[in-house]
């Protein structure tokens, strides 16, 4: 069986990435459609290695017999045409913030939640933020065992997490550095190359930003609501790759060897561990890799029950397109769209 799969967005880094993801990953397709702005109507865009698709006006895209709508044009965007599609009919996958904390919106991480797209009311489900996504993948199997009372976190995100200008900014800023041009700074708020930013979105009135507020909210709505969070989350001059150091305390007794033995075994996770120069993983090397990698892991010693890893993800794979791609396949999995195709 085949679905018919609407891309909106698909000219953004994350849009790409969908229909490259798509086209890897073999998802049954009979018919797809690549869908932007009306300004970005009539350019074309990749999918697979040999299909070009013509992308379509979304404003004027009628959703009516589509199955799944991949959701990636911006949250002011998606507010407008993710109810419309939904309406008629079309499941939506949402990469954006605007439906992630409404409570009959499903926010899920396949390898963590799976079971809460039984309960889609809006034919509307969240794809998680992208710090968001690689930590619970980790901290999921050791929640299990161990239970989690609280985590702190710290994050080294990539600018492509600010779409492709932020891209774009940090190449002609580090070009600019070697022929001695000023930095320009439109996108962030501080030059980006060869410098660290501790400010991503907008900062709140209790002083967190909303990306460090997106991170302990989602991660209570998707693992556990008694989980204590506190992140501080950093843009740094990487293109892609996200980077994290964790560390969680427990309610009961962990050990090293237990943590690491849960990791190995959980789905979406890659343990690379080893206590020698290099044994860890860079954001350079996540790049087009499927997994979350956790390194680093050991005890922490300041707190009762305490653990301590470091763990990255490509963030536009894992962090947004490959998850709303496995949220597709596990709807199929789980019969979704059987009484639609009946």
């Amino acid at each position: 069986m085949g679905y018919r799969v609407a891309v909106v967005g698909a000219t953004g880094a994350v849009g790409r990435e969908m229909l490259k993801t798509l086209s890897e990953r073999n998802f049954p397709i009979t018919e797809i459609a690549a869908l932007a702005s009306g300004r970005s109507a009539g350019s074309q865009v990749s999918f697979g290695e040999k299909q070009v698709l013509t992308v379509q006006n979304l404003e004027t895209f009628d959703f009516t017999g589509w199955d799944i709508g991949l959701f990636s044009p911006g949250a002011s965007v998606s507010a407008i045409h993710a109810p419309r599609a939904a309406a008629a009919g079309c499941i939506v996958i949402d990469n954006t913030s605007h439906f992630r904390m409404e409570h009959d919106v499903p926010l899920v991480v396949p390898e963590v939640n799976p079971q809460a797209l039984k309960k889609i009311k809006r034919g509307i489900i969240a794809n998680p933020n992208c710090s968001t996504i690689q930590m619970v993948v980790a901290l999921k199997p050791l929640h299990d065992l161990f239970k989690i009372k609280r985590v702190v976190v710290s994050t080294y995100q990539s600018v492509s997490g600010a779409g492709k200008e932020g891209m774009d900014e940090l190449f002609v800023q580090t070009k600019g550095s070697f022929v001695n041009d000023q930095p320009k700074s439109e996108i962030f708020t501080k030059q980006i190359a060869f410098n660290c930013i501790p400010h991503i979105d907008k900062f709140m009135d209790d002083g967190s930003t909303k990306e460090e507020w997106k991170m302990a909210v989602e991660t209570r709505k998707i693992l556990d609501p008694d989980i204590k969070v506190i992140a501080t989350c950093v843009r740094v001059p990487v293109f892609i790759g996200h980077a994290e150091a964790v560390n969680v305390e427990f309610e009961k007794p962990v050990t090293v060897a237990a943590a690491r033995a849960a990791l190995k075994n959980a789905p979406g996770v890659i343990v690379f561990d080893d206590r020698e120069d290099g044994g860890y993983i860079t954001p350079l090397e996540s790049q087009g890799e499927d997994a979350t990698y956790v390194s680093r892991l050991r005890k922490d010693p300041t707190v009762e029950n305490g653990l301590v890893f470091w763990c990255v993800a490509d963030n536009l794979r894992k962090g947004a397109a490959l998850n709303a791609v496995q949220i597709a396949e596990e709807l199929v999995r789980q019969g979704a769209f059987e009484k639609a195709h009946a």
